[in-house]
């Protein structure tokens, strides 16, 4: 892995010296830099999960990408820096019951630094983690944006859920099973070619700001400023969305991507007029 170009690629430019403080350093960098979005699915385009690919994607082309790719990238980089990572594998319960019978359609990873397990993902959509939680902690901890916690389930699994507006929310659920490489290609094989998958019939893409979280569904642009009012603006044509990709999220659209998209974005309001 080239670990410079990600570091150059997430702005990263001091290294503290505590292993904590390095990873959640990364982190932060990480989650302002590289949003998460669902392009490519959109588009019904391949994504693969090849580390090469990812790279190219996430770190040389300016995209941006979903669990699986996030991740992995993030992951990699930590391995390449001298830590312990392990992929685990959750079950998204993001709107629905704790204890719902979901797939593992989610990959966050492990981290052993400092005589500890620290649970790291930068993967989670608009609710992204903005910081890393201590594994062995129930209790909420806090970070630049929500209080999160980490809640036993039972005696193998975590819940993970995250403080909004005065309530709990549900994120996922996960055990701490090692998943090798190939254990994700099924669930991101699905979610890319499932006419059921929500990734394929909307356009999902957020990023993390110091003082808040930016979200774009469709051809509504969410912005959630910490502790202040939500604002949703729409977005009246397919060329307001593709500008809004490059100036607030700060995604690279070449001329191919840009074709693709106001093609797919028309024949979405056209579909939605109807």
């Amino acid at each position: 892995m080239d670990v410079d170009a990600y570091l150059a690629r997430i702005g990263f430019r001091s290294a503290p010296a505590q292993a904590r403080e390095l990873i959640a350093a990364l982190v932060w960098r990480h989650v302002q830099s590289i949003p998460f979005e669902n392009i490519d699915a959109y588009l019904g385009r391949r994504v693969s999960l090849d580390p090469v690919d990812v790279e190219r994607k996430l770190v040389h082309a300016g995209r941006g990408g979903w669990c699986f790719e996030q991740n992995l990238l993030l992951g990699n980089a930590l391995r390449a820096l001298g830590f312990d990572v392990t992929d685990l594998a959750g079950r998204v319960v993001w709107g629905r019951a704790p204890d719902a019978m979901t797939p593992r359609t989610h990959r966050v990873l492990l981290v052993h630094a400092d005589g500890r397990d620290w649970v790291v993902d930068v993967g989670f959509g608009g609710q992204m983690l903005t910081a890393v939680l201590d594994l062995a902690v129930e209790a909420p901890q806090e970070t630049s944006h929500e209080p999160f916690r980490l809640r036993r389930i039972g005696d193998e699994e975590r819940l993970l859920e995250s403080l909004i507006q005065g309530e709990w929310k549900p994120l996922y659920r996960f055990d701490l099973r090692p998943q090798l490489p190939i254990d994700f290609e099924a669930a991101n094989y699905q979610l890319v070619h499932d006419p059921a998958s929500h990734f394929t019939q909307g356009l999902i893409v957020s990023v993390v700001a110091p003082q808040g979280r930016h979200i774009l569904r469709g051809r509504e642009l969410v912005h959630h400023p910490l502790g202040g009012q939500t604002t949703v603006r729409g977005l009246d044509s397919p060329a307001a969305v593709i500008a809004v990709l490059r100036e607030v999220f700060g995604l690279d659209i070449d001329a191919g991507l840009e074709a693709a998209l106001l093609a797919r974005l028309s024949q979405a309001g056209s579909a939605a007029r109807s």
